[in-house]
């Protein structure tokens, strides 16, 4: 009995052993930070347009408003969140300050805000009151402040930038926690410009500063990514019409980009040579325009266009930000909020129907690292974030099989990588195992990187087989999740 435990034992502490001796796989190129891994989670956000363009009925407000236009006198920001959450979005970003130089909050750094309006006797605060309601809700709030400013007599000079960067630090001291700053890339023009009317154009590469402008954001909001053509966090997709490229590198190069400034990259495709983690953010409106006009309200975008637009965007490893303007009276229309619930009610029908684990007869692969179950197939269908399937390291090409318990009709797949280790994949190929007993490729993409999305012909089958079939280095995996048609 003595030697039999001791067998017994010794079994268990050599497979222990050589369970520990299979190393993890390494990191392979740039990989994204702790900021931006939570920006990768929130996926799904609003933009949020007012200033004076709402008022004077243009895209870009001229910056010779008096304050006195802006009297948004039904402003309620829990209307606004309540629309947000309803398209089931998880934060928003504000444009504190557009083009034109007016502020959504009584900066106290100019004349030119809230506090000069009659609204709520220049007691207003609409970037205080919607940050305060977002938090209550459980969304993040974010801030968009635009380096350009039509209005200020000091733009182009040198102290218009400690004038910018003063009211930077207003917002991310006074607000709460920022997810997000957006820095746009429009920089310079025809403007106001204290009442001197005239053109005004600044070499976006020096002017800004962005090196000590961004140090500000990382003393006082290191969580929050930066957003601009450039990053250093979260690049633009290089379009306002809601996809993002096919392949998309989360990844570019960042020397002599800003904002404005793509440099040697492709905004949609990224690089995948680039030196830095940057992954894109599709930006686009639920109007043709970006600030409320009552001309489009026949003109609101549809919900299978809104689904459209998803699967080119989140379902191609992007972040999507979806715009909906307040109108003059400082609410959201009842349009727009109708097709945001709507909207949110089919998002959550798309992927209603996932199939589970019970429901798969076996899951195989062709090689599994070290031959280790640390590493093994079984781990994209775990529900875990962080553990994945890989291969051993001379392995870049490799095939997983699916085979289900029963024949199911088939609808959406989504794949991930776990990005904490990099970007690899380069191409895969999704296979069917139809009712006549015959493989089908039926769906085929390049990149997959925090998430690929994508929709498959309706046809039934007994099993599934996803093949990498090129990888910058030995392939990792952390979900297949196969959704089946939703029901209602």
């Amino acid at each position: 009995m003595v030697k039999v435990r001791f067998l017994i034992f010794a079994l268990i502490a050599g497979c222990l052993s050589g369970c520990q001796s299979v190393s993890s796989p390494a990191a392979y190129g740039p990989t994204p930070s702790a900021r931006q891994l939570e920006w990768h989670e929130t996926q799904f956000y609003a933009f949020i347009c007012l200033s004076s363009a709402t008022y004077r009925d243009v895209e870009w407000g001229y910056g010779d408003m008096d304050p006195d236009e802006f009297q948004p006198i039904k402003f309620d920001p829990r209307q606004w969140v309540e629309v947000v959450k309803s398209a089931g979005m998880k934060g928003m970003v504000l444009t504190c300050k557009h083009h034109d130089g007016f502020c959504l909050w009584p900066s106290k750094l100019t004349d030119y805000s809230v506090a000069h309006s009659s609204w709520r006797d220049g007691k207003g605060d609409i970037v205080g009151d919607l940050a305060k309601e977002a938090n209550r809700a459980g969304l993040k709030f974010g801030v968009y402040l635009s380096p350009w400013d039509r209005h200020d007599l000091r733009y182009g000079k040198p102290d218009y930038i400690d004038y910018y960067r003063g009211q930077l630090r207003e917002l991310l001291t006074n607000y709460g926690p920022i997810f997000e700053v957006w820095q746009d890339g429009a920089n310079g023009g025809d403007g106001y410009y204290g009442g001197r009317c005239e053109q005004r154009r600044v070499d976006s590469k020096t002017y800004y500063g962005w090196d000590v402008t961004d140090s500000i954001v990382r003393e006082l909001q290191p969580m929050a990514c930066i957003f601009s053509d450039g990053g250093p966090d979260v690049r633009w997709c290089g379009n306002e019409s809601g996809y993002v490229g096919d392949p998309n590198w989360a990844i570019m190069d960042t020397e002599g980009a800003s904002p404005g400034n793509a440099g040697n990259n492709s905004l949609q495709n990224g690089n995948p040579n680039g030196n830095r983690w940057v992954p894109a953010e599709v930006d686009v409106s639920i109007r043709p325009g970006w600030f409320y006009h009552a001309s489009e309200d026949d003109k609101v975008r549809s919900v299978e266009n809104l689904m459209k637009i998803y699967y080119e965007s989140i379902g191609r490893g992007a972040n999507l930000i979806l715009n909906i303007p307040p109108n003059k009276e400082g609410l959201i229309h009842p349009v727009d909020s109708a097709r945001f619930a709507e909207f949110g009610k089919a998002l959550k029908l798309e992927f209603s129907n996932p199939l589970q684990g019970k429901d798969v007869k076996e899951l195989s692969a062709t090689n599994e690292r070290g031959g280790s179950r640390k590493f093994g197939v079984r781990r994209v269908m775990d529900g875990k974030k962080d553990t994945y399937w890989a291969t051993d390291d001379s392995i870049q090409q490799a095939s997983m099989t699916m085979v289900l318990k029963q024949v199911e009709h088939l609808y959406a797949i989504r794949l991930k990588e776990p990005i904490q280790l990099g970007q690899r994949i380069e191409s895969f190929a999704v296979e069917a195992l139809s009712t006549s007993g015959e493989w089908q490729t039926i769906a085929e993409g390049t990149t997959i990187g925090p998430r690929r999305i994508l929709r498959l012909p309706s046809m039934d089958a007994s099993a599934l087989r996803i093949t990498v079939r090129s990888s910058r280095a030995c392939p990792l995996l952390s979900e297949v999740q196969l959704f089946l048609p939703p029901t209602e």
